[in-house]
């Protein structure tokens, strides 16, 4: 089975050494790796380049991160697909082994597991999201799959659809909402740390950015004529509040 990975990505040099670097380390050995790359300014080309053959990479400006993310479904050749942040790095090197053992024998569309923030100075871990057993009611109560541990076939996006690039955000929670709530593909949760991903602050922009994230989930739901309960949008960053470690 051959795992295709995407890392989307623009003026990334700071971390994404790092990010790529995780990625050849698997132990995995069927592993395509593309980086799209929207044009940075910063030395990531260059960074980039520097890996050789080591992975495929496209660097030219882009209409937005779910844009960019389409552009790498469309050159991946992989029966699963997963992705990878600029800013995170897998916590082990079994990751995508782990993921493939999954796949095999539960015989699924799509695996998902557990997620933990560092603070991006100190390292240290600051959040934990085990993200639990599915359960397709659970959307109703504002739970998701963490979209960084999310694997799915390539089949499905090509029977359901890329992202939706009118999205700024949520597309994301959108495509996931679609495969896994609309559609019900097979689904199964990977008891497992998959990714270990940098935090932002919790700056003004960051509730202006929450803010247009609760707009477009709403908008997910009703794109695809689904009825949410009417706190379903509002629960969904609440439920992070228990994932903070003191």
């Amino acid at each position: 089975m051959k795992v295709s990975i995407i890392t989307v990505c623009y003026n990334a040099a700071a971390t994404l050494k790092q990010t790529i670097e995780s990625v050849l380390a698997q132990d995995y050995p069927n592993v395509e790796y593309w980086v799209i790359d929207g044009g940075s300014k910063d030395g990531t080309k260059e960074l980039l380049e520097s890996f050789g053959s080591q992975i495929n990479f496209i660097s030219e400006s882009d209409k937005g991160i779910y844009d960019a993310f389409n552009k790498g479904l469309s050159r991946v050749s992989g029966e699963v697909v997963g992705v990878i942040g600029a800013d995170d790095f897998y916590p082990s090197n079994d990751v995508i082994s782990q993921v493939v053992q999954s796949f095999e024998q539960n015989q699924v569309d799509a695996v998902y597991g557990d997620l933990q923030f560092i603070d991006p100075v100190s390292l240290k871990v600051v959040r934990q999201w085990k993200a639990g057993a599915y359960k397709r009611s659970s959307w109703l109560l504002g739970w998701m799959p963490p979209h960084p541990t999310f694997y799915v076939k390539r089949k499905v996006y090509e029977e359901f659809g890329h992202f939706k690039t009118h999205y700024t955000c949520a597309g994301d929670y959108e495509f996931m909402l679609r495969v896994l709530y609309k559609h019900s593909i097979s689904v199964a949760y990977l008891p497992k740390l998959l990714m270990t991903m940098r935090t932002g602050g919790t700056s003004t922009a960051s509730w202006r950015h929450r803010w247009v994230a609760n707009r477009e989930d709403r908008k997910a739901w009703r794109e695809n004529g689904l009825k949410p309960y009417f706190f379903t949008v509002t629960l969904k960053p609440l439920r992070k509040i228990f994932q903070l470690l003191s």
